[in-house]
Protein backbone atom coordinates (compact mmCIF):
# COMPACT_ATOMS: atom_id res chain seq x y z
CA UNK A 1 0.00 0.00 0.00
CA UNK A 2 2.74 2.15 0.97
CA UNK A 3 4.27 1.57 -2.93
CA UNK A 4 0.50 3.05 -4.30
CA UNK A 5 0.32 6.34 -1.55
CA UNK A 6 3.97 7.10 -2.90
CA UNK A 7 3.67 6.50 -6.44
CA UNK A 8 0.41 8.97 -6.33
CA UNK A 9 2.19 11.50 -4.24
CA UNK A 10 5.18 11.46 -6.94
CA UNK A 11 2.67 11.82 -9.95
CA UNK A 12 0.71 14.42 -8.28
CA UNK A 13 3.87 16.36 -7.17
CA UNK A 14 4.80 15.56 -11.36
CA UNK A 15 2.19 17.43 -11.90
CA UNK A 16 2.20 20.36 -9.91
CA UNK A 17 5.40 21.31 -10.66
CA UNK A 18 4.76 20.86 -14.64
CA UNK A 19 1.95 23.27 -14.24
CA UNK A 20 4.25 25.60 -11.91
CA UNK A 21 7.03 25.86 -14.66
CA UNK A 22 4.29 26.36 -17.73
CA UNK A 23 3.05 29.15 -15.30
CA UNK A 24 6.78 30.47 -15.36
CA UNK A 25 7.75 30.10 -19.00
CA UNK A 26 4.12 31.67 -20.01
CA UNK A 27 5.39 34.55 -18.02
CA UNK A 28 8.52 35.74 -20.14
CA UNK A 29 11.62 37.47 -19.11
CA UNK A 30 14.35 36.67 -17.20
CA UNK A 31 13.10 34.03 -14.65
CA UNK A 32 11.41 31.77 -17.43
CA UNK A 33 14.81 31.61 -19.07
CA UNK A 34 16.50 30.72 -15.87
CA UNK A 35 13.99 27.68 -15.03
CA UNK A 36 14.36 26.91 -18.89
CA UNK A 37 17.53 25.78 -18.30
CA UNK A 38 17.73 24.74 -14.93
CA UNK A 39 14.84 22.35 -16.09
CA UNK A 40 17.10 20.54 -18.77
CA UNK A 41 20.16 21.27 -16.57
CA UNK A 42 18.41 18.96 -13.54
CA UNK A 43 16.71 16.15 -15.83
CA UNK A 44 20.11 15.77 -17.08
CA UNK A 45 21.61 14.91 -13.40
CA UNK A 46 19.12 13.25 -12.03
CA UNK A 47 19.04 10.78 -15.17
CA UNK A 48 23.18 10.65 -14.41
CA UNK A 49 22.75 9.93 -11.28
CA UNK A 50 20.10 7.49 -12.11
CA UNK A 51 21.76 5.60 -14.07
CA UNK A 52 24.98 4.56 -11.93
CA UNK A 53 22.69 3.98 -9.19
CA UNK A 54 21.50 1.31 -11.49
CA UNK A 55 24.93 0.18 -12.64
CA UNK A 56 26.51 0.26 -9.10
CA UNK A 57 23.13 -1.87 -7.60
CA UNK A 58 23.52 -4.13 -10.13
CA UNK A 59 27.24 -4.46 -10.80
CA UNK A 60 27.36 -5.13 -6.81
CA UNK A 61 24.81 -7.73 -7.14
CA UNK A 62 21.71 -6.64 -6.49
CA UNK A 63 18.28 -7.62 -7.49
CA UNK A 64 16.29 -5.00 -10.03
CA UNK A 65 13.68 -3.90 -7.59
CA UNK A 66 16.65 -2.66 -5.86
CA UNK A 67 18.18 -0.83 -8.85
CA UNK A 68 14.87 0.56 -9.49
CA UNK A 69 14.13 1.85 -6.15
CA UNK A 70 17.24 3.73 -5.79
CA UNK A 71 17.22 5.02 -9.52
CA UNK A 72 13.86 5.96 -8.56
CA UNK A 73 15.78 8.61 -5.33
CA UNK A 74 16.99 11.01 -7.41
CA UNK A 75 13.93 11.79 -9.33
CA UNK A 76 11.89 12.04 -6.65
CA UNK A 77 14.23 14.60 -4.58
CA UNK A 78 14.19 16.73 -7.88
CA UNK A 79 10.57 16.81 -8.44
CA UNK A 80 9.72 17.50 -4.36
CA UNK A 81 12.53 20.04 -4.52
CA UNK A 82 11.18 21.53 -8.03
CA UNK A 83 7.74 21.73 -5.97
CA UNK A 84 8.78 22.96 -2.84
CA UNK A 85 11.09 26.40 -4.56
CA UNK A 86 8.26 26.58 -7.64
CA UNK A 87 5.50 26.63 -5.17
CA UNK A 88 7.02 29.32 -2.46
Amino acid sequence: MNAWIEAARFASDSQRVVALRMMRLATGGPLAATEATQMISEKVAAFSEAQGAILATIATGGSLHSAASKAYAPYRRAVRANRRRLGS
